[in-house]
């Protein structure tokens, strides 16, 4: 009795040691995928990102340049890359080779044999047949994607990574307003078809981008409630398949599309989804909180679409805001972040098995000090609308867009709101609170007490805590390797007491 208690006991440890090296094998293995952009005028440093995404789970990353800093910051770092190609070079590289093959020599096979970066994807172009460029980069993408795929054929790279062009939805459209109806933009199609063969033809998928909240903030008469995942909104009923969330239906009026041309089994990639937290009516957090959480739970249980069942890899947009980001198409386009600017936690969302989003660490900010309209200045002085024009010509004022978080200050409010962030976005120089006599520095913090709006503090960028991700790589390393040593122990337990 008393050896078969002690085999089990071995055996109880044995295979507990094996689940515990079955985590470190597959870690992340099918963890979540994001968008790290870096349009900031005070970026955290790319090792903090990185072990950020580490923290919470993301094994993939979309980088829309070849960032340098951001490259050599995921080498070795377990995490899967997906490099972009920016629209301003499609001409260049679609009409010379010597162009791409440059390119790709720099910032693919550099990165991989000297820095050990993971890269899966090269992202051609960003949504290059959009309809707001009028046609402008039609014509050089597809041959940028051949030119490209030469160079990585070239450099023996042609098995390892993959060619790929993230596209806009509205490449696709239904003329009956269901899924089953989708096809192609006429204007377009020819391109698309070329293009499709060839990536099918060179193993790379199609990449898309859904934006629920774009059709939500277009329209007004769009119904809100479809745009969630958990609406309660009226189902879109298409022939025996119903739909109750847009996502789905979109998903779906592209794939009817693939089908319709022949192409019913080409892989798909959305690259970009999400929800942003400010900026319009639309974009708050309780919205982003309420999507997203429905997004990942998907992503979680690998839930696909009624003409998918297959889950498609999804990466968020994005991972953090970006106050230096263009905002033609919105105030809101600066706050997709699911983390803010300095990475912390903007609301909570469940990752899953009980795991919840973890904020940056080693973050380190300026003092605690805020420029703010003085108590004797008058928003009637000749220079008031003046200074806050310059402030925000400077310096990121969409939190103050009709419906945004501090959409409804008064005018000292606004122009407090103004000032600070030029303070802040001037790493809070002397000479930075100078608005015409009209601004002063105060110690108090200023951001109301009720409501979302918050003044901000800026990051030092003098200050980062920055250990590398190669320390942090080496680090889980090393766990990793006393594991398997425990491993070995138990099983040498396991054998003795067998014996």
């Amino acid at each position: 009795m008393a050896s078969l208690f002690k085999q089990q006991n071995a055996t109880l440890c044995f295979l507990l040691s094996l689940c515990i090296v079955s985590q470190c094998l597959t870690k992340g293995a099918n963890g979540f995928a994001c968008n790290w952009g870096t349009r900031s005028t005070h970026p955290l440093t790319p090792e903090i990102v990185v072990r950020l995404m580490k923290d919470n789970g993301f094994n993939k990353v979309k980088l829309f340049e070849a960032d340098p800093g951001a490259l050599k910051a995921l080498g070795k770092s377990g995490i899967q890359v997906m490099v972009g190609i920016p629209n301003d070079m499609l001409d260049s590289l679609a009409s010379n080779v010597n162009a791409a093959i440059a390119w790709v020599t720099q910032n693919v096979s550099s990165y991989i044999s000297k820095n050990g970066v993971d890269i899966r994807y090269v992202a051609v172009g960003n949504e290059a047949f959009l309809k707001t460029y009028n046609g402008r980069f039609v014509n050089a993408t597809f041959p940028a994607i051949q030119n490209i795929q030469a160079a990585l054929i070239k450099a023996g790279l042609g098995r390892q990574v993959k060619v790929t062009t993230p596209l806009n939805a509205d490449v696709y459209q239904s003329e009956s307003g269901l899924p089953s109806g989708g096809n192609f933009r006429p204007d377009i199609q020819d391109q698309m078809i070329n293009i499709i063969k060839f990536l099918r033809q060179n193993g790379g998928p199609l990449t898309f981008n859904i934006y629920p909240f774009l059709s939500m903030d277009a329209d007004p008469n769009f119904p809100k409630e479809f745009a969630f995942f958990d609406g309660s909104a009226p189902p879109v009923v298409d022939g025996s398949i119903t739909y109750t969330n847009v996502f789905d239906a979109n998903f779906d009026t592209l794939v009817s599309a693939l089908d319709k041309n022949g192409f019913g089994s080409m892989p798909i990639i959305i690259g970009e989804v999400g929800w942003p937290t400010d900026g319009s009516a639309n974009a708050n957090t309780k919205n982003a909180q309420r999507f997203n959480q429905g997004l990942f739970d998907r992503i979680v249980k690998r839930q696909g679409t009624p003409k998918r069942s297959t889950a498609p890899d999804i990466y968020v947009f994005g991972l953090i805001d970006e106050d230096a980001k263009s905002i033609e198409p919105g105030p809101f386009e600066r706050h997709w972040g699911v983390f803010s600017f300095d990475g912390s936690i903007k609301y909570p969302l469940n990752l899953g098995a009980g795991k919840s989003l973890v904020a940056a660490k080693g973050v380190k900010y300026l003092p605690k000090q805020w420029c703010v309209m003085s108590n004797q200045a008058n928003p009637m002085d000749p220079s008031f609308a003046d200074s806050i024009s310059k402030a925000c010509t400077y310096a990121d004022c969409t939190s103050l867009s009709p419906g945004a978080s501090c959409g409804n200050l008064d005018p000292k409010g606004n122009a407090s709101y103004a000032f600070n962030m030029y303070y802040q976005t001037m790493d809070q120089r002397k000479d930075a609170c100078n608005f015409n006599g009209l601004s002063a520095i105060t110690t108090i913090n200023p951001s109301p007490p009720q409501g979302s709006c918050k003044f901000e503090i800026m990051i030092d960028l003098g200050k980062h805590e920055n250990k590398s991700t190669t320390s942090f790589a080496a680090s889980m390393k090393g766990t990793c390797s006393m594991v398997m040593l425990l491993f070995s122990f138990m099983f040498a337990v396991l054998v003795a007491s067998s014996a």
